[in-house]
């Protein structure tokens, strides 16, 4: 990405294994996230950026040091790099690694190939070769799926809850299948648009709700006999949805925020007030990479259905166009 707006597809050095813990991987699908639209609308500066965070492939070549994966292995890669090792990851926060690196902007894997740095940390290996079907929704496992996954269960949805999400773009709908997954009574979707609410339900929410801050506040009440929910999870990145989501959880409720955000301030007297739970922040995506994979191995679960929009790599800025006018929830790149 040049600058905002300006996204290009040039050609750019094959990676080569540089660290003794590196893996090369030849790209089989990526895609475009709803964090990538922050620089292309100019929100977050963009000056000639690598793009791209969200990868499956196969693997060409591994250093020396490397033992999970080998030449030949489909794999999974997180959104952030990590060495699986360290005293964070080993508490279940991979997003926060001592070595923690984030591949938009230093990777980019909106490409043919790339060098996976700490690859024992990052990548995990399918039981085998997928099927062409499954790509779509391994390629969710990326980033998307696992980061509604942790909104979810950082809200603590579960058996008896009433679970609200805020967003209805391609987290949001993840929050909800994760929602439904982990056992949720009830999940309320917050969408106005009709072909989201139709994703929304098919992944198992109970109910939509189209009215939006203080009124969707007031409707998620109504329909929680005043009280609020027990988990809410922000998948937007805006003060409005932020606020909104801090209202609609319950005293002593759980909120999961994982939408990116910027300049977001939230009132310290309101959070107060609030007396809820909040977590959130970067996904470990990592943590949950082996269960969602074979969750969709097993075809329990098809996140895959997020991606409305696919296109070659060469058409990398319709793909970001399409989203940026909310033509397509989510937009597949083939290499």
């Amino acid at each position: 990405m040049h600058t905002a707006g300006d996204v290009r597809v040039e050609d750019r050095d094959d990676p080569e294994i540089i660290e003794p813990t590196d893996a090369v991987i030849r790209l089989t699908a990526t895609c475009v996230c709803g964090s990538d639209l922050w620089p292309y609308r100019g929100i977050e500066p963009a000056d000639h950026t690598l793009m791209g965070h969200e990868y499956v492939g196969v693997v060409e070549e591994v250093g020396s040091e490397v033992r999970t994966v080998k030449a030949g292995d489909f794999v999974v890669g997180s959104f952030v790099i990590s060495d699986n090792t360290c005293e964070i990851c080993r508490s279940g926060y991979q997003s926060g690694c001592v070595h923690r690196a984030f591949v938009a902007g230093t990777i980019g894997t909106q490409a043919e190939k790339a060098r996976i740095p700490y690859a024992d940390g990052t990548l995990v290996a399918t039981p085998g070769q997928p099927d062409e079907d499954l790509i779509p929704s391994l390629l969710a496992a990326s980033d998307v799926l696992g980061t509604g996954w942790y909104g979810a269960v950082a809200a603590e949805a579960g058996p008896g809850k009433t679970v609200a999400v805020v967003g209805d773009g391609a987290v949001g709908l993840m929050a909800v299948l994760a929602a439904k997954q982990l056992g949720a009574e009830r999940i309320i979707a917050m969408s106005r648009h009709p072909e989201r609410q139709k994703l929304a339900r098919y992944y198992g929410a109970t109910d939509i709700i189209e009215e939006r801050g203080d009124a969707g506040v007031a409707k998620i009440k109504e329909l929680t006999g005043g009280l609020g929910a027990h988990s809410v999870v922000e998948a937007v990145g805006t003060r409005e949805s932020t606020m909104q989501a801090i209202g609609a959880t319950r005293p002593g409720g759980h909120m999961g925020f994982v939408g990116v955000n910027y300049d977001v301030h939230i009132p310290g007297f309101e959070l107060f007030l609030a007396g809820i739970h909040m977590e959130g922040g970067p996904a470990p995506v990592r943590r949950f990479l082996p269960e969602l994979i074979q969750l969709i191995w097993d075809r329990k679960i098809d996140p895959g259905k997020v991606f409305d929009l696919e296109l070659p790599l060469e058409q990398a800025a319709e793909a970001y166009k399409a989203m940026d006018e909310r033509r397509a929830i989510k937009a597949l790149l083939r290499p």
